[in-house]
């Protein structure tokens, strides 16, 4: 019997050094990897900013929001060219999507019109709710030249009223693309309309 609580005890210290050394390795990948990680991060934010504001070359200046009942910060970057306002690349998110979150830019002209969007991170269905993405569908140039502050349209999938075409079974990715594009065009109205009146 001793020999047995034994081998359990020895069993049990072995398991217990084994997690220990697995943890710490795990964890030395992480602080190693990480600032590689943050830096591709940074320079895919920097390149989707470039993708959807075509045509400018000034500067940007970044604001921090967070709108009402919303858990995380959007990011506009209102850009301007000789001393005028372009317009803005809003960093947006949902939390609606398949996969529960995915990141955007949008593109918006000094007037609010959407220029352009681009994906910046998503975990979406291969072959069908990654089509939000611009290099698997064209789902996402229905949003070029439209106006979110325009009633004529509509951010919504036209299933729930609205103007958009959702992507084949795809809606939830559809509508949590909507949701995004709507929170960014939100964010880049109230950061203009707040700097026209400290103005």
């Amino acid at each position: 019997m001793a020999k047995k609580e034994s081998n359990l005890r020895n069993m049990i210290f072995s398991l217990t050094l084994i997690v220990l050394v697995a943890s710490a390795a795990l964890a030395g990948v992480y602080v190693i990897t990480k600032p590689s990680i943050d830096g591709q991060q940074v320079a895919k934010t920097q390149e989707a900013i470039k993708a959807v504001l075509p045509g400018f070359s000034g500067k940007t200046e970044r604001v921090a929001i967070k709108l009402p009942n919303d858990a995380d910060s959007v990011f506009v970057n209102l850009a301007y060219q000789d001393g005028e306002l372009f317009g803005g690349a809003v960093q947006t998110y949902t939390d609606k999507a398949f996969k529960s979150y995915f990141s955007l830019m949008v593109g918006f002209d000094a007037a609010g019109n959407i220029l352009e969007t681009e994906v910046i991170k998503m975990e979406e269905t291969p072959g069908l709710g990654d089509k939000i993405d611009k290099s698997k569908s064209n789902f996402s140039e229905q949003f070029v030249k439209m106006c979110p502050a325009n009633n004529e349209f509509n951010l919504k999938v036209k299933k729930d009223g609205g103007t958009v075409d959702a992507i084949t079974a795809a809606t939830i990715s559809s509508r949590a693309y909507c949701d995004a594009v709507n929170r960014a065009a939100e964010a880049f109205d109230i950061v203009t309309k707040k700097g026209a009146n400290n103005e």
